[in-house]
């Protein structure tokens, strides 16, 4: 399964070289709506306040890895997926997918953090808590958007449109918890009042891999 894993996680990274439109729009998307909130900020004098900057991160990231996932399944036809479900088992699909994505959403994160230091000054005061706090969270949206867009996919109709009203409920309650982690990384608080959010998060993520994994062959023979 590890060869196969590696030879679909190669072939999502061609593929994404070779349509870098898609890839730029995403990376408009942040860069630009980094760069608005600058602008909104800096006519009222100043850098905003910690937790706008903390929720403003949050949303941007959440919004870019729902633009980011979309994709995944939905851009492929039936006959990739037959010709797919021919070559390799479905467990090897829907791992390389969550992996990829959450590369992906990973780099654009970091890419966020980066922008948002330029323009909108650095207040993170735990910045070893808070890049944890991150990959968890690109884990996180990755592994539970990459199962929803596979559902979306295998649904018809408009699946983006799905995707958004199956993704949010279940990235709330994640969502929630990024925010608290980030936030006492912002403010520098001892790192044990994190501890129950990060063991909670890392729970979150193992349990829909395992539900991913157990349930997506029959999801995929649908």
């Amino acid at each position: 399964m590890l060869r196969e894993i590696s030879t679909l996680l190669a072939k999502d990274f061609r593929l994404e070289w070779r349509q870098r439109a898609a890839l730029g729009g995403l990376l408009l998307y942040v860069g630009s709506t980094v760069f608005v909130c600058f602008l909104s900020f800096s006519l009222r004098g100043g850098q905003p306040p910690a937790p706008a900057w903390n929720a403003l991160f949050w949303v941007i990231l959440l919004f870019a890895a729902i633009n980011a996932v979309a994709k995944g399944f939905m851009q492929e036809s039936p006959g990739q997926r037959l010709y797919y479900y021919t070559l390799v088992g479905p467990q090897a699909i829907i791992l390389a997918k969550m992996l990829y994505n959450a590369l992906l959403l990973l780099g654009v994160g970091l890419l966020a953090l980066f922008l948002y230091t330029i323009f909108l000054g650095n207040p993170i005061q735990d910045l070893a808590l808070f890049v944890a706090n991150l990959v968890l969270g690109a884990l996180g949206f990755a592994t539970t958007l990459t199962l929803v867009s596979g559902i979306a996919a295998k649904a018809g109709g408009n699946g983006a449109t799905l995707m958004a009203v199956l993704g949010f409920p279940v990235m709330i309650p994640m969502l929630l918890l990024l925010i608290k982690v980030s936030k006492n990384a912002l403010d520098g608080l001892d790192r044990g009042l994190s501890q129950q959010a990060i063991i909670t998060l890392l729970a979150l993520n193992v349990i829909v891999v395992a539900v991913s994994y157990l349930l997506f062959p029959f999801l995929w023979r649908g």
